[in-house]
């Protein structure tokens, strides 16, 4: 089956993507999939302790060619990621509307925050509206550090940007306002924990 993005690149799949980059220990891409995979993983602990119920948004596919071989089958040839319309994960926490987006820069210093679309702060701007918790993970990959932003904060600096204003959040900002969290084993991205500090739910 060909399967594209919304630019028309070519999907590979990941057991492809990592036979071809199996000599670099350091491939990006892996690492970013790490990060995906750190907090499904994290996720999945939460649900198993009966501590919370966030999953990851299936993304949008538009399918362009189908064969029907047989009148009761029907297979896929060809088919395009589309644009998501909102965030990577949502659930619920404490009776909580959760929903957050994680990303990843190779940059050591700053955060480029042309990682976001229009489309999506426009979302988390209407969660904050209706008093969901709403918030980014960012990964700095070289460093392995990991921050909390709050979307209130993450839409203050995306008007500075766009009032002319710089176009990154910078290391030390992320440090400032939002919150830093440490790998661990279980819970792997404890987010909740930062959660339960900032709404007082200890």
């Amino acid at each position: 089956m060909k399967l594209h993005y919304p630019n028309g690149k070519k999907y590979t799949p990941i057991a492809e993507q990592t036979k071809n980059t199996s000599k670099k220990k350091h491939n990006y891409g892996n690492r970013g999939m790490t990060l995906e995979e750190d907090i499904n993983v994290t996720n999945q602990f939460y649900l198993e302790i009966g501590k919370a119920v966030i999953h990851k948004k299936p993304t949008p596919v538009q399918i362009v060619q189908v064969n029907y071989p047989k009148r009761s089958a029907a297979v896929i040839k060809e088919a395009y990621f589309k644009q998501a319309s909102t965030t990577d994960y949502n659930g619920v926490y404490r009776g909580k509307y959760i929903d957050f987006e994680a990303k990843e820069t190779k940059s050591s210093t700053s955060f480029p925050l042309n990682n976001f679309h229009d489309h999506q702060i426009n979302h988390m701007m209407l969660v904050e509206k209706q008093m969901g918790i709403c918030f980014v993970l960012i990964r700095f990959s070289s460093t392995d550090e990991i921050f909390y932003l709050e979307a209130e904060k993450l839409i203050k600096f995306w008007h500075r940007m766009n009032q002319g204003g710089r176009k990154s959040i910078t290391k030390e900002e992320l440090a400032t306002h939002g919150h830093p969290i440490s790998l661990g084993f279980q819970p792997r991205i404890d987010y909740i924990k930062v959660i339960d500090y900032l709404y007082h739910f200890d």
